[in-house]
């Protein structure tokens, strides 16, 4: 089980845009072996950063008007969004301890 929510177009602004704490954003697709990879390192920091980041999953091939919207065109993807506006964008498979430095630095821990 993730740790991570799955969002898509009809809760994408409550959970996310609407959010008072920053939220990270995984646009993955279960055909996408980084995506796979990715997957447990976002677990991991959903896990970390609970309470103080809300960490979503998006499915691109089910919500691809989201991907469309935020320009998503490689994925793995990963947005931080605070405030409603992005704050932060990766793409491709991260270390956890580079994701958790962003985070921090958006938290301003």
């Amino acid at each position: 089980m993730s740790n991570a929510l799955e969002v898509n177009e009809s809760n994408f602004e409550a959970e996310v845009m609407n959010s008072d704490t920053p939220v990270l954003v995984d646009f993955w697709a279960s055909w996408c072996m980084p995506c796979k990879m990715l997957a447990p390192v976002v677990d991991e920091v959903a896990a970390e950063f609970s309470g103080r980041v809300k960490v979503v999953k998006v499915n691109v091939d089910s919500s691809q008007a989201l991907a469309a919207r935020f320009g998503v065109s490689g994925i793995p993807t990963l947005i931080t969004i605070k405030n409603g506006k992005i704050a932060d964008r990766t793409v491709g498979v991260q270390p956890k301890a580079a994701i958790a430095v962003k985070l921090n630095n958006i938290l301003g821990a």
